[in-house]
Order: structure tokens, then C-alpha cells, then sequence
């Protein structure tokens, strides 16, 4: 998931959770939109924290230069 998708996915939350207000039933099942919007916003904050880690650790990667004589040197 990346930092898009989470962001709608907090968004979609946020708006569930305190701009809904419809009690309702789904199916024989009640529905608590609230719930439902929590869950959203946190599966969101999670998705949004694992790809801003994952950004940051592809940024770490070690790269190769070339000395002039086009022999890879590592670079610490």
C-alpha cells in the first residue's frame, strides 16, 4: 500500500467516523459506521508509517562509483 492509498484510507475514515451519522443495518447485521471508520483510519496510519519506512530504507541502498578506469569502487 502505498502513501496515496493510505491517505484515502485515513481520509475515508475520518469522514465515517465523525461526519456520518447514519444508524443502519446491513443485511439482519446492525452497523456501527464509527467502528468501521476507526479501523480505516488505523489501517491507514499503518500503511502510512510501513511506506514512509520502506521509502527510507530503499534511499539507504549502497551505490557503486567508478574510479576513471571504470572499476566499481564501494563507497562506505
Amino acid at each position: 500500500m502505498g502513501i496515496g492509498a493510505s491517505i484515502v484510507l485515513i481520509a475515508v475514515g475520518a469522514i465515517l467516523r465523525f461526519a456520518v451519522t447514519i444508524h443502519g443495518n446491513l443485511g439482519s447485521t446492525h452497523v456501527n459506521w464509527n467502528i468501521v471508520g476507526d479501523v480505516l483510519m488505523v489501517v491507514g496510519a499503518i500503511g502510512l508509517v510501513m511506506a514512509l519506512i520502506w521509502m527510507a530504507a530503499a534511499s539507504r541502498r549502497t551505490t557503486t562509483v567508478t574510479n576513471g578506469n571504470y572499476e566499481p569502487v564501494e563507497r562506505p
